[in-house]
């Protein structure tokens, strides 16, 4: 399973919507992240699901267990197709979240864990959060715990998505976010590769947005994404 995810970082309803009415001829998989989920709600979630669109929910939970349990229990019913949780929450915290998620029937969507911000350096992480270990030990240990939690994969930087496979196996699914073409403004991310270049890493998803979002041609973006990733 591996898919381009178009990140429709927006602000209301009506950008989003217009950006994917150009889409006429694919039902591209979307991210709706914080921005556009504070500013319109579960009813956008709904309203995008009902044309057609698979939906990664990205809210990044990090809370108490009991209280992560019972959010993801009303993501739940809206019918995402993934959602996610900060590993940092710990092993305990994923795992309620897991349960929380999964309905009375058995079935849920996947659930990730987010290991390390793309935007986050080696030197932020261990200056800012006192975490000494290397950026990539301590996302192997993330993937590791995520795993044992019973978690579908991890969010990780497109450069740590063969460490990460090595760490819990190749169906272990690595989400990755920090996607640029190599002929674009990196922005404010830091650990990045290109389509191409995390295709040969072996990630499952990508997560692209500005590159799509923000081009004269978001189509043709996105078709070029698409085409370079999945070959």
């Amino acid at each position: 399973m591996k898919d381009v995810i178009i990140a429709c970082d927006f602000s209301s309803k009506q950008q989003t919507l217009s950006f994917l009415d150009r889409f006429e001829d694919c039902k591209p998989f979307v991210k709706i992240g914080m921005e556009l989920f504070y500013a319109c709600g579960p009813e956008i979630v709904r309203e995008i699901k009902a044309r057609g669109h698979k939906i990664f929910l990205d809210l990044k939970l990090h809370d108490i267990p009991n209280t992560v349990k019972k959010a993801m229990h009303v993501l739940s019913e809206l019918d995402v197709d993934m959602c996610n949780v900060h590993a940092a929450g710990t092993i305990e915290m994923m795992k309620a979240a897991l349960e929380g998620l999964t309905r009375p029937d058995g079935t849920r969507p996947l659930l990730v864990a987010v290991t390390q911000l793309t935007s986050t350096s080696e030197e932020r992480m261990q200056k800012d959060l006192l975490i000494n270990a290397t950026i990539g030990e301590t996302i192997a240990h993330y993937a590791r715990n995520a795993q044992e939690a019973g978690l579908d994969g991890v969010v990780c930087s497109p450069l740590e998505a063969t460490l990460v496979k090595n760490a819990c196996g190749k169906s272990f699914m690595t989400i990755t976010p920090g996607i640029r073409f190599k002929d674009a403004a990196k922005d404010d991310q830091v650990r990045i590769t290109d389509p191409a270049g995390a295709r040969e890493l072996g990630t499952d998803f990508i997560v692209v947005g500005r590159p799509i979002t923000a081009a004269e041609d978001p189509v043709a973006a996105y078709k070029r994404c698409v085409k370079d990733f999945l070959g």
